[in-house]
Parts: C-alpha cells; structure tokens; sequence
C-alpha cells in the first residue's frame, strides 16, 4: 500500500516548572493508505496525543509529518484548519450530534462540508445500517445507532482518513460490535483510510496492522496477517 501520512521523529512535550513529560517521544511511523490501523495502549500511554498529532488537532514538538508528501508540520492555523476540512473525518466517544435534526439531516452536514449529493448520503446511511431510521431523531436511536449516524456524517464529506477515538467506549459489547462492523464497512466499501485508538486488544484485532504503545513510545508493529471479523473479537 502507497503511503498516506508519513511521521518522521515526532516529539510532543508538555512542560509544567522544571517538569517535562514527553507525551510522544521520538515517533516514526508511516500510515498506509486505505489500511485499518489501531494504535493499541492504557490510559498515558500516549495514543491519543498520537491521534491529535496525526490529525492536525496538535501540533509536534519537533519532527515533521507528510501527508500525501506534502509537509504539513508548520502549517498555520488557517491552513490546518482547511487540511482538515477537506482531508480528514473524526469519531469520538461523544457524538456530538444535532438533536432537532433527523439521522438523514446530520449527515447532510457532513455532506456539506464535502461535494455529496442525496443519493451519496443515502448510500453512506446504508453503508452504516441505518436506512430504516433515516429519518428518526436522535431521541429515537440507541447509543449505538447515535454512533453510526456520527460514522455516517463524518465519511459523509468523503475523507480521505478517519481518526476514531474509543469508538465504542461509551457503548456494550453488542452494541460496540455494530459499531465496529460499520467501521469496517466503511473501509471495505468506500476504501477509507481508518486510524482506531483503542485500549482494548480485542478491538485491535480488526486491524491491518496493530501499534503498541507504552510511555510515549511505539513498542511493537505487528503486521495482523488473521484480522477477526467485528463479531467475533474478544471484548474488554
């Protein structure tokens, strides 16, 4: 697979006095275009810095990160807000989704961000397993399903990566399940590019390729030549 986002010695410390904490310390690492990547590790292991680096949500330390080669290190604010507009979708634990508004019309607002048409969102509402409630209100779906409308809007505008944070961490096992069946979907269906941070191993077996993570540090790539369907992972 050709390279999408290339990570290059990346730091990113906090000081607070004479207390540094070295939230990611010295991070090479290169994410695959169309591949499934989970970034695996405890609370302070540093993924989600990781994640926010990536996405443009932080900025680094030092080091350099490429996305489709160009270097977005030092964009401005102005420009990494625009390189994340028409590039990149997010996913987190709260949904923060639009409550007087019906499934279909969420994900118009996500389609708004990009060039979708009608059918486009319809499609993407399917893709996630929630044509009977297109037009259902928030205080009408479960946990789940409210997660699979956030799926749904954030691929709505067509990123060329997701960035997915305990995706399922407010959900069940059965409902989390779903969840991740969507995600994987996504992928499979519409060839998107998906970076999962997780603490849980069973998640990280849907993955391509799993990053350990402990401390600031990558501590193993394990290249997961036997990904497990959704169904049937291991939970917690």
């Amino acid at each position: 697979m050709p390279t999408l986002i290339r990570l290059k010695h990346i730091c990113k410390y906090y000081k607070q006095g004479d207390i540094v904490t070295k939230a990611l310390d010295d991070i090479s690492l290169d994410v695959k275009l169309g591949e499934i990547l989970v970034i695996l590790g405890s609370s302070g292991s540093g993924k989600t810095t990781m994640l926010n680096v990536i996405s443009g949500l932080d900025i680094p330390t030092s080091g350099t990160i490429t996305f489709d080669d160009q270097d977005i290190t030092h964009f401005s604010d102005r420009q990494m807000t625009k390189f994340r507009k028409d590039n990149v979708g997010f996913i987190f634990q709260t949904y923060n989704l639009l409550a007087h508004l019906n499934v279909y019309e969420n994900v118009k607002v996500g389609a708004q961000l990009g060039h979708n048409e009608k059918e486009d969102i319809m499609k993407i509402i399917k893709v996630v397993g929630l044509e009977p409630y297109a037009y259902n209100y928030m205080y009408q779906l479960s946990g789940g399903q409210q997660q699979r409308v956030s799926i749904a809007r954030a691929i709505a505008k067509k990123p060329y990566i997701m960035f997915c944070d305990e995706p399922t961490g407010a959900l069940d096992e059965e409902s989390g399940k779903v969840v991740l069946r969507s995600l994987v979907d996504v992928n499979k269906t519409l060839h998107t590019t998906m970076v999962i941070i997780t603490h849980n191993p069973g998640i990280a077996l849907i993955g391509d390729r799993i990053i350990r993570m402990n401390s600031g540090k990558i501590v193993s790539v394990v290249e997961n030549k036997n990904k497990m369907a959704p169904e049937a992972i291991p939970w917690g």
